[in-house]
This record gives C-alpha cells, sequence and structure tokens, in this order.
C-alpha cells in the first residue's frame, strides 16, 4: 500500500513526474503563469509552473500534535492549479498521490497532463503532507535506502531509532493530521466541498478525511485501493502474486511463457533464498549498498516493485514482464538476470529521511497485535496470529518469508513504543452518502482487485473496476484511458463509458526457453 517514487521508498507506485516527462494563520499566498486581478506577490522557488493555468501558492502554520502546543507548529505547503476557462470553478480536486510520504506539489504538471478535460473548469489543490516537499521537515535520521536495503531485523531496529528520534513528534504524523491539514487549507481558500483522488497510499488517507469532513467531501476517486481495515499478515497481496505471473503468460502474444511455470519457478526460487540468500551489490547516487537477497527481499520484489509501472508503456520492457525469464534462468543455475533485475531495480535508493512513511505506517496501519502490550506479548500475539494462517495463504512463498518482505506490515512495526502513540486509525468510521470510484489493475499484486473491492465496499454509492493489463495506479498509462474515466466521474459522478479499461494491451514479455 505504497506509492513509490525516485525519491521515496513509500511502500506502493511510480512517480508521476517520471511517467509523464516522457509526454511532456500565519499564510502566505504567491501566483505563477497566466492571472488577472491584482498582482500576487513572488512565488516561492518550490511553487509550480504549469503552462495554461495559474498556480497560487502559500503556507500554513498548523499544530504538530493536536492539543500539545509546546511541541511547536509545522508548514504545510500547498498549491492550487486554476481552471482555465472563464467563469467561476465548478470544482476543487485534492489530490495525494500516496506514500505515506509521497509530495504532491512538484507533480502539479503531471496531474494537470492527466487531468488536463477537467481543469478546464475545476481546480486542482495539491498539498505537500506535513514533513514531505515544501512542507516543513521533521526527519528521524532512517533514510530510505537505509530501510529497503536492511535486513528485517535493521528495518525493526530503524523502526525504533525513529520513534526514539522523534520522541513526542512521532504522534504528529497521522493520516488524521494531515487529513485536517488538507481541510484547514480547503477553508482558508474559502472551497466548499472537494473531491477527493487518493492515490496507492492516498486510497486510506481519503477516506481518513471524508469521514472527518463528511460535510466537505462531494465525491472520491481511490485508484491502487486498499481498505482502512487492511490486512495486518498482506495475503492478498501474496495470492495475487502468483495470479499476474498467469496473467501475463497467458496474455502475452506470442506465448513467452506458461504462468503454471512461472508459479513454480517462483516458488522453487523461493525455497532456495531461504536458505541460501544472495548478496546482490546496489549502485545509487549516494553509494554503493550490499544487499542480501533473501526470500523476503524477492516477495517484495515481486508485489511491490513489479506492481510498479506496469501497462504505462506496454512495449517497453518492465520488471514484471522480465520476471518469469528471470526466474526460470534461476532454477537452471543461472543467477544473472534476476540479480540484474535487483541491481536496477534498488537503483532508486535515496538518502530521504522515511520519518513521514514509517511514524504513519506504525501509528495508524492495523497490526496484529495490541499497542498497549509489552514487546514480549506483542511477539507472542503476532506470532499466534501467523501461526493461526492456514497453509498455503502465502502461494509461493512461506508464511515468515512474505510477511517480512513488507515494509508497512507483518512484524516491521513491532517495536514502536507505546508512549507517543496515537490509538490506530478507526477502520469503521461512518462515510458520507457521496458517490466514490474505485479502480485497480489486474496486475498489480501491491493493491490487488481484492483490496480494492474491499475499499469500495466502505461506501454505499461506490463502483469498482479493473483496468487489464495494467499494474499500480493504474491511470498513469498514456493514453489517458484511465484518467479519462476519472475526470468523467468527477464531473458527473458518474462512471460512463469504462470501455476501454478492458482494451489496454497486454505487456511486453521476455520468452522463456528451455
Amino acid at each position: 500500500m505504497t506509492y513509490k517514487s525516485t525519491a521515496r521508498r513509500a511502500g506502493l507506485a511510480v512517480s508521476v513526474m517520471v511517467v509523464m516527462a516522457s509526454v511532456l494563520p500565519t499564510a502566505t499566498a504567491c501566483a505563477t503563469g497566466p492571472r488577472s486581478g491584482p498582482a500576487a506577490t513572488a512565488a516561492p522557488a518550490w511553487c509550480p509552473t504549469v503552462d495554461g493555468h495559474q498556480v497560487d501558492c502559500g503556507q500554513l502554520d498548523r499544530p504538530l500534535v493536536a492539543g500539545k502546543p509546546k511541541l511547536g507548529k509545522i508548514k504545510v505547503s500547498y498549491a492550487v492549479v486554476r481552471h482555465s476557462a472563464p467563469g467561476p470553478a465548478k470544482g476543487t480536486v485534492a489530490v495525494n498521490p500516496g506514500g505515506p510520504g509521497e509530495t504532491a506539489i512538484d507533480k502539479a504538471e503531471a496531474f494537470a497532463w492527466g487531468l488536463e478535460s477537467l481543469l478546464k473548469d475545476h481546480d486542482l489543490l495539491l498539498v505537500d503532507p506535513r514533513g514531505t516537499g515544501s512542507s516543513q521537515p521533521v526527519p528521524c535520521g532512517v533514510t530510505d535506502a537505509e530501510y529497503r536495503f536492511g535486513t528485517r531485523a535493521q528495518q525493526r531496529a530503524a523502526v525504533e531509532r525513529c520513534a526514539e528520534n522523534l520522541g513526542p513528534k512521532a504522534a504528529g504524523y497521522t493520516s488524521a493530521a494531515t487529513a485536517d491539514d488538507i481541510d484547514a487549507i480547503r477553508a482558508h481558500l474559502g472551497v466548499a466541498k472537494l473531491s477527493l483522488y487518493g492515490l496507492s497510499y492516498g486510497t486510506y488517507l481519503m477516506p481518513v478525511y471524508a469521514s472527518r469532513h463528511p460535510e466537505h467531501v462531494s465525491s472520491l476517486v481511490l485508484s491502487g485501493a486498499y481498505p482502512l481495515k487492511l490486512d495486518a499478515l498482506a495475503r492478498p497481496s501474496a495470492q495475487a502474486v502468483s495470479s499476474t505471473l498467469r496473467r501475463v503468460c497467458e496474455r502475452s502474444v506470442p506465448a513467452a511463457c506458461d504462468g503454471e511455470q512461472a508459479v513454480r519457478d517462483l516458488a522453487t526460487t523461493a525455497a532456495r533464498l531461504r536458505t541460501k540468500p544472495m548478496t546482490v551489490p546496489i549502485t545509487t547516487e549516494h553509494g554503493v549498498y550490499k544487499k542480501r537477497f533473501t526470500e523476503d527481499k524477492l516477495a517484495n520484489l515481486m508485489f511491490e516493485a513489479a506492481s510498479s509501472q506496469v501497462g504505462l508503456e506496454p512495449a517497453e520492457p518492465s520488471l514484471l514482464g522480465q520476471l518469469p525469464h528471470a526466474l526460470h534462468r534461476f532454477v537452471k543455475g543461472d543467477t544473472a538476470p534476476l540479480r540484474k533485475l535487483v541491481q536496477e531495480e534498488g537503483k532508486s535508493g535515496s538518502t530521504v529521511d522515511q520519518a513521514p512513511y514509517i511514524a504513519v505506517v506504525c501509528n495508524d496501519y492495523r497490526k496484529a497485535w495490541s499497542k498497549d502490550a509489552p514487546l514480549s506479548e506483542r511477539w507472542r500475539q503476532y506470532n499466534t496470529a501467523l501461526a493461526a494462517v492456514p497453509s498455503g495463504a502465502y502461494g509461493a512463498f512461506s508464511a515468515k518469508g512474505f510477511t517480512e518482505g513488507t515494509t508497512d506490515a507483518g512484524d516491521v512495526c513491532i517495536g514502536w513504543p507505546r508512549a507517543n502513540t496515537p490509538d490506530p486509525q478507526p477502520t469503521k468510521p461512518r462515510q458520507p452518502n457521496v458517490p466514490v470510484l474505485v479502480l485497480s489493475g489486474d496486475l498489480d499484486a501491491n493493491t490487488p482487485d481484492a483490496s480494492g473491492k474491499k475499499a469500495a465496499a466502505q461506501f454505499r454509492d461506490s463502483r469498482f473496476f479493473s483496468a487489464r493489463n495494467m499494474g499500480h495506479v493504474p491511470e498513469l498509462e498514456l493514453s489517458r484511458c484511465v484518467a479519462g474515466v476519472s475526470s468523467h466521474f468527477l464531473r458527473t459522478g458518474e462512471s460512463g463509458d469504462t470501455s476501454c479499461l478492458r482494451a489496454l494491451p497486454p505487456i511486453a514479455v521476455t520468452p522463456v526457453r528451455g
């Protein structure tokens, strides 16, 4: 349930900027681009420029932790991309691109491209969540690369160190706090209602906003979605990995692989790595890391990384499309293809601080233990829950191997302290009765169709669609079919013609030989 960019491991998807680049009250306010009326003050350096649109930027001072003024305030930044047609806007769409902790303002041009038709008469509100991008950072001293490449024991230790470094400020990182920031900005701008558009983690955040501020919501679009009552043991993703391999093989033209063989190769590879991990050097722009590639890292590669960017350029090589070949060669004793994929995927490792990711995940998400239990009891509760999972629930993986492959589930937060920790986000809050559209990609093992359907079921007036041959956050595909469906829904509250979702082309798959 994460949104991955080249700058941050946010647990799920792709960077909108990277994709679209291939085609294309202390409050301050600034404007860039075309404008009318009195001149605005000079725009800050972080305020984006979008061709054909005025962009207004500003910041609000917000309490770091509500009810604890001694902890100070935090500056939250926003940008409003104004509609291009004459007259008042017919609505305002607030977009969150995922994470937790993904930035939004720097993706203004990309979102404007994807929502081009909607932005003729709707404004677009982009907020950098607290601690990210142009909003004031509150770091905890754990980097993206350290967290991603570390062993599971090292990840758990990093979580504990993050909490220790944040201290009482850790309680400032919650989905509820970010939702309230967005609503404060809405009120500051004088907007009565928002259409909420959440991608990946944004599909968790926006229902939190809707439950806390129902009177200010007109509709929701959730893409790459998962429910507030997420599975703390990550079983839907594990089950989707095998079905995804079968689908890419079955749909490849000409037939490049056998889906059942690909699943057997995956199971063999996972079993071998369980007892004999590989050491893979990863070169990033920040240095060289030695990654211990174990069953859990294979799981992460298969459900998270391989779901990113699938279908955006279907004729070009993708991680998912190359995996059947790489897994088969590994089984045959040739580790080079899989090593290469691991190295390529790891290049985006960065030094970006992970406080906005770790703290939200550990504060908000449902766990397999009580937050009020001491550590020894947490371990007992967690191990009991894992042991109760039926055999085969993790497909080609062991239960331990797959759950340790997640960066936001399983046991990763088990050492997060009881002190300074808010109660987990409620899983069944009352939601407004507004139109809701939920989208998934049917090649997405990160937030698979099963999770999207559960996300839709949280609302009374919802509809769910799966985009064929697409991975995580499907509207990033370049034909703008999926973005067109979303735009129509945001304008009308109706699904309209969704036939293009079933006609997206299959991805290229590297042939499996021998």
